[in-house]
């Protein structure tokens, strides 16, 4: 489409501005030169005619400093040097040249009453002046305007089909559109053609993580179905209290699995049906959690409040999130989990306190309270779970808000939405 490359092709546009732009003034300076050159001897000319027929003469030579008009002899009696002088209360212009081997002067004078223009005219010669030299600028910008437009317009092209893809939603379309071929061989072209390996490669990289996570979906829950399955078999044949509890401890840590698998593959999947814009109630999800998570407390002496004053009592289906329900269960079961983990036996109790549009979670961790702690940002890779970043990477794509205070009497978890 451009034979040139993008460097030339503003090199040849500013050139052709300055060129067009060189020209229009030559003609501006060589026109008002010339108009000045008719517009004196039309003057003349007209001076001239008004006093026929007899003539009125302008110029006149004097050898005598007293034949001289009588405004000029005290002038010229201070032997002024050679040059031109102007008098313009006299309208006089008075031209001073050595004669007699350069031992007297003698005075050549122009009288350009008459021939001048008026003050006022010359105002609006001004004007006009102006008028054109604004007229050029304008005309120049616009030029200069039009002219890089055009040599900047496939970068502009480019950023303009850019801007109007999806990376998310790529479509065959979008490739077509992006299509190196389209922008030549120079610079924009090769802008082009890496921006179209790089939609190939994210595109691919889409397919590939769409058929890991739909695969591994498949492949992981199944088996995970399996032991469900088998276990609850076993549990109803006769076990001893011993292979009870160790049945009971595979039962755990294959539930324990099961949220791990759907954790990753949540987090894994690029798109999820429109499943992030659900509502749905959250006190069902609290409670869930909590009765998953209570075998972490057996053999502690620790309380579990659940502070619910901002519900009413009779409206348990409230508080109301919007997001990925699993997403949320998900990042509940990793609060609670690791609030029942890290409280030692009788350092409690664990409050859970439920709100409008924020969850909190806090558990001590030392039985010494000091209420002159001032609680801090905690890392939320160190010392409370490493399944906290996952928590951030959840609330991060639900468009939650996710904070970890600590000191050193209590640790507080805050989830809104």
């Amino acid at each position: 489409m451009y034979r040139y490359s993008l460097r030339k092709r503003v090199a040849i546009a500013f050139a052709m501005c300055v060129a067009v732009l060189s020209v229009a003034w030559g003609f501006a300076f060589f026109s008002a030169i010339r108009l000045s050159e008719d517009r004196v001897l039309t003057r003349q000319l007209q001076h001239a005619a008004e006093s026929y027929p007899s003539l009125a003469m302008n110029l006149r030579g004097y050898d005598e400093v007293g034949s001289l008009p009588e405004s000029l002899r005290e002038w010229a009696q201070t032997n002024p040097d050679e040059g031109l002088y102007e008098f313009q209360a006299e309208e006089l212009h008075v031209a001073v040249v050595p004669v007699d081997n350069e031992q007297r002067n003698a005075f050549v004078v122009f009288d350009v009453a008459g021939i001048e223009a008026a003050s006022s005219e010359d105002w609006w010669w001004l004007l006009v002046i102006i008028g054109v030299v604004g007229t050029l600028g304008a005309l120049g910008f616009g030029l200069g305007v039009l002219v890089m437009r055009r040599a900047v317009a496939p970068v502009a092209q480019l950023a303009k089909v850019v801007a109007d893809i999806d990376p998310e939603k790529l479509s065959a379309e979008d490739h077509k559109r992006i299509e190196s071929s389209r922008f030549g061989d120079d610079e924009v072209g090769v802008l082009a053609r890496t921006i179209e390996k790089t939609l190939e490669r994210v595109s691919a990289f889409v397919e590939r993580e769409r058929y890991f996570t739909g695969s591994a979906s498949h492949e992981l829950r199944t088996p995970i179905t399996v032991i469900i399955g088998a276990l609850e078999l076993l549990e109803q044949s006769d076990l001893s209290a011993t292979d009870a509890k160790v049945v009971d401890r595979v039962r755990r840590a294959t539930f324990e699995m099961k949220a791990t698998i759907e954790m990753f593959l949540c987090l894994a999947r690029e798109t999820d049906d429109g499943l992030y814009d659900d509502q749905f109630s959250v006190m069902p999800l609290v409670s869930q959690a909590i009765d998953q998570q209570r075998h972490l407390l057996n053999g502690k002496l620790v309380d579990v409040e659940i502070d619910l004053n901002d519900v009413e009592i009779d409206d348990l289906d409230k508080p109301i999130a919007c997001g990925h329900s699993q997403a949320f269960s998900i990042a509940v079961n990793n609060l609670v989990r690791n609030a029942f983990e890290h409280t030692l036996d009788g350092q409690g109790p664990i409050t859970i306190h439920i709100k409008e549009h924020a969850l909190f979670v806090t558990n001590q961790v030392s039985s010494e309270v000091d209420e002159r702690h001032t609680p801090v940002e905690a890392s939320l890779s160190h010392g409370y779970g490493l399944g906290l970043g996952i928590v951030q990477r959840l609330c991060e794509r639900n468009g939650w808000s996710f904070s970890l205070q600590a000191d050193e009497a209590r640790v507080a978890a805050r989830l809104s939405w």
